[in-house]
């Protein structure tokens, strides 16, 4: 069903239920109040939060797994596991001591032994991590509660990467799993935080269910995002995945679901009527869509067939695609960093600026060498926001006269297919759209989609060593002003190198019963202090 034409039509729960909606779930009173059903912006096709870097399975991850540290609402890293750590005076020898009573779902203690092995497998696969691994002398658990890691150098950021929100996040896994090699999936889903998964209840498309785990001891702190006492209010979370915003919708508003991730904003006047529904802006930090490019093979290996595509672009065909004509919504972004934020900078940003020029991008395609190659473009049809910009980008391509292999997909396959480096013929690609949460856009430190350094950065694998010397630099800084002259330089090489193509700045909705209470902003659903009437 069109997203648009949904709004005037009149479909009911019966109609829904025969087109393959989900029914309501035949639950008592009691047992209904102590399960929470939540609608995730897409299906849990896979579930290793370090393997990939999909959001769905972060989100669902933030449940079953606990961190080091955690980021909080001020983007501050406050300690989770870990109960106190020691610098030494040179910056080289960080020392750490776990919290007492931590304990894996399986009844076995959280040793410092499975946070060495986990760190281990987190850092080829983080950019953050890759950067401690580069100057890691050593690293050793010194008794049960106790690791150090001794460095070559200071790294001052040690704390937010080991707290940070964005993907991959370093979740602690028991030294078994954490043993897999970190280029393939773990087959155990065996964490430390506050919520188990219930694995033979997964059905991949359908339902991911999870249960709240007794032997969790929260933090004493109020929550913050990934920080203070993660206090479970439900017995159980059930995600039910509904592609469909028709359905997901309808569902809402007669009380088959409690919790909806993202509705999209066509439906929002809709929900919005009903006195039984809450609507407000999921995470104010937003969201920077991105048209991401595989620069290891043509056609976008050309620096100015990349170009041509930001000549051309239409942000705001993008953003008014996404959010509809509420200009409150969105924003154009001539660069790569949050809006509004300290950082934030336009340096570089003037193609993105002003009058598409089709035809100077068409010329500039012909000086790149494009002969008419496909770009296989990979869109996920089940992830609104893919879906969207897919669309866009479609059509886009075809009036630059580039021939478009449009595969609609779902978004578990494109997780699987932006992986593989194979050229395009061969089972690889050409071109994805995704998004990044706005809270991972606001400096270099955890934004992985901004690195360029060949096999080491994101998916696309963009090779631009002056991107990543401004990124030296930030980290370098001696102060706030000199942070400011290497994020100008950032933005500027990232845009003229074209490390991928921001599509926009868009706030984003999230929507739920009148009975569920507790519901925290941010940049991921947070479930702790959730409350269901």
């Amino acid at each position: 069903m069109d997203r648009r034409t949904f709004l005037n039509t009149g479909v009911g729960v019966a109609a829904l239920g025969a087109a393959g909606g989900m029914p309501a779930p035949a639950l008592s009173q009691g047992a209904a109040a102590r399960t929470l059903r939540f609608v995730p912006q897409a299906n849990l096709a896979n579930f290793d939060p370090i393997w990939g870097t999909q959001y769905v399975v972060r989100n669902a991850s933030a449940m079953v797994w606990d961190t080091l540290y955690g980021v909080d609402d001020k983007l501050e890293p406050k300690p989770q596991m870990v109960e106190s750590d020691e610098v030494s005076s040179d910056g080289l020898t960080w020392t750490f001591k776990l919290r007492p009573q931590l304990r894996f779902h399986d009844g076995t203690p959280v040793l410092a032994k499975d946070v060495v092995a986990s760190i281990t497998r987190w850092m080829p696969r983080d950019p953050m991590g890759q950067m401690i691994r580069a100057i890691l002398a050593e690293m050793t658990a010194v008794d049960d509660r106790t690791w150090k890691m001794v460095l070559r150098r200071p790294y001052s950021k040690m704390r937010f990467a080991f707290g940070k929100t964005n993907t991959p996040i370093l979740f602690i896994m028991p030294e078994r799993i954490a043993r897999t090699d970190p280029f393939q999936q773990i087959s155990e889903y065996v964490g430390s935080g506050p919520m188990r998964f219930v694995r033979d209840e997964w059905v991949p498309g359908a339902k991911s269910v999870f249960q709240k785990f007794d032997g969790y001891v929260p933090r004493n702190e109020q929550p913050s995002w990934l920080a203070g006492g993660k206090r479970i209010n439900v017995d159980r979370v059930e995600w039910v995945v509904m592609p469909d915003p028709a359905t997901a919708a309808a569902a809402l508003q007669n009380g088959e679901v409690d919790w909806w991730e993202n509705p999209i904003s066509d439906l929002i006047p809709v929900m919005r009527r009903n006195r039984n529904i809450r609507v407000d802006i999921a995470d104010p930090l937003g969201n920077i869509g991105s048209f991401r490019m595989n620069h290891l093979h043509a056609p976008f290996n050309s620096l100015k067939i990349r170009q041509a595509i930001l000549m051309a672009m239409s942000q705001e065909d993008y953003m008014r695609a996404l959010v509809g004509n509420d200009d409150a919504l969105w924003k154009p972004l001539p660069g790569f960093f949050t809006p509004g934020t300290p950082s934030y900078t336009e340096a570089g940003g003037d193609i993105l600026k002003g009058p598409r020029n089709i035809d100077a991008a068409k010329r500039l395609l012909a000086e790149g060498g494009y002969s008419g190659q496909p770009v296989i473009c990979i869109v996920a049809q089940d992830q609104p926001i893919t879906k969207t910009q897919g669309d866009v980008t479609a059509d886009l391509l075809k009036r630059l006269g580039m021939n478009v292999d449009f595969v609609a997909t779902d978004w578990g396959t494109v997780g699987q297919r932006r992986a593989m480096k194979n050229p395009p013929g061969q089972g690889g690609w050409s071109m994805f759209h995704t998004w990044h949460a706005g809270a991972d856009c606001v400096n270099p430190a955890s934004y992985n989609a901004i690195r360029a350094n060949g096999d080491g950065a994101w998916f696309g694998w963009p090779n631009v060593p002056s991107v990543e010397q401004a990124v030296t630099e930030w980290f370098d800084a001696p102060d706030a002003a000199a942070e400011r002259v290497a994020m100008d330089k950032l933005n500027r090489e990232a845009i003229s190198n074209v490390v991928y193509a921001p599509t926009g700045f868009f706030l984003g909705y999230t929507a739920w019963r009148s009975n569920v209470s507790g519901i925290q902003k941010g940049p991921l659903p947070f479930f702790w202090g959730v409350t269901k009437a």
